[in-house]
């Protein structure tokens, strides 16, 4: 039976109810609240939740992610990005034929208008990637906005899959205009992760079975995270009934940022001011020194308090990898590993619970498989796009209100205009 919690206001009482979660944390409804003449105070939303959904879970305190109720660990090791993205969006593992149907309908949809392509025209060779790609994103609504219905399932249903069979080519795109090198077509015959990398640079390497299950494992760990700030900031957009390619592109934008989808890009601009081995010790210092404005990137994390799960499948692919590639006497790589002994073994990072986080070793990664800094946030956004469109969906299944958050104003008190030829 739900709990009540009692609040006094200046000697009135009111109850709120306390909703069950299936997992984790009940959560009080302060919505009554605001017939009291009172709202609730929480800067960065660190105790409050913004809505319901049953997508994802996560037990910070004990490691554990769960997609649909499904363990990280499972999905990495025994599924695929597009049966996960499947699950996610669905609510339940496909059958064979579900999933042959939907691996078809991404194949389907994986080319790009070819006078859409001209966006990237725009841009001059050497632009950041994800500028071009929450663009080009954006810009889908101009193909998809008069037949698109926000309040039917199945057009709901063709925008996902629409997103995420262009998203790894819009990507590729971005970086080959980077670049000034021609676009390179989807291949139908490959698999999601190694058509991403083949478009990018088939006319450069091969893309081996390893390097394209490493790319997949990174798109499945970051398919979705629970109300982290880009998926808050889709739904957020779509509440307000905008096209859902605008949605989901101010969600690209929210992820850009370094102190979100930009920290595995972060680790490796700061191995890269590291630069020599002999220099760790020197800047391992100067992050315990609290006065000092270096922050090692890659270490702890706000939800995981003991350990990131996503990091220990992340290390296993990582190791495979530079089996692979034999990669023993890259600098940065040699950084990041003394880092890394430094942080498991040095008490200051003991205690604080500054552990190597799945950032630190995607970026290693990455890194390894030759790919650009400038494309690791690229590639975060091509594994959250199945979250992202999920969430949106999980709310415009069901009755929502526009976003409309409250202030603590700390301004000024009413006062009267002055001539400027008086002030």
């Amino acid at each position: 039976m739900p709990q009540k919690v009692q609040i006094t206001i200046d000697g009135k009482s009111t109850d709120l109810e306390t909703l069950v979660a299936s997992e984790g944390t009940n959560v009080i409804d302060v919505g009554k609240l605001l017939n009291e003449g009172m709202y609730t105070y929480d800067p960065g939303f660190m105790s409050t939740a913004s809505c319901d959904s049953r997508i994802t879970y996560i037990d910070g305190a004990n490691g554990i992610l769960m997609y649909r109720g499904y363990p990280i660990e499972q999905l990495a090791e025994q599924s695929n990005h597009l049966e996960v993205a499947y699950l996610l969006f669905n609510g339940e593992l496909p059958s064979k034929q579900q999933y042959e149907d939907f691996v078809a309908a991404i194949i389907d949809n994986q080319a790009v208008d070819k006078k859409f392509q001209q966006i990237f025209n725009g841009f001059t060779t050497g632009a950041h990637p994800m500028s071009m790609v929450g663009a080009a994103v954006a810009g889908l609504a101009s193909l998809y906005h008069e037949g698109t219905d926000i309040a039917n399932a199945d057009d709901r249903a063709l925008t996902a899959v629409r997103l995420i069979a262009q998203i790894p080519t819009i990507a590729a795109m971005a970086y080959r205009h980077g670049k000034g090198k021609s676009f390179i077509e989807p291949d139908p015959g490959l698999s999601y992760a190694a058509n991403f990398l083949n478009m990018c640079f088939g006319d450069e390497r091969n893309i081996s079975d390893t390097l394209a299950d490493a790319m997949d494992r990174i798109f499945i760990l970051h398919a979705d995270h629970e109300q982290n700030a880009s998926t808050s900031t889709v739904r957020m957009a779509g509440s307000t009934e905008c096209n859902p390619f605008a949605a989901i592109s101010a969600g690209v934008s929210a992820l850009w940022g370094p102190s979100h989808g930009g920290a595995n890009e972060a680790v490796l601009n700061m191995l890269t001011e590291i630069g020599d081995e002999s220099r760790v010790e020197e800047y391992v210092a100067k992050a315990k020194d609290k006065d000092d404005p270096f922050k090692l990137m890659g270490f702890g994390h706000r939800v995981y308090k003991n350990f990131d799960p996503r990091a220990t499948v992340m290390e296993e692919s990582c190791g495979r990898v530079l089996d692979e590639l034999g990669i023993d006497d890259e600098p940065l790589l040699g950084i990041a590993k003394q880092l890394e002994k430094i942080a498991r073994e040095d008490e200051y990072f003991i205690e604080r619970k500054l552990y190597p986080n799945i950032d630190f070793y995607s970026g290693i990664t990455l890194k390894a498989m030759g790919i650009p800094t400038e494309m690791f946030t690229v590639i975060f956004t091509l594994g959250r796009m199945p979250g992202w469109i999920s969430h949106w969906h999980e709310m415009m299944s069901a009755p929502y209100r526009i976003a409309r958050p409250r202030q603590l104003y700390l301004g000024e008190h009413q006062r009267d205009y002055i001539d400027i030829n008086k002030r």
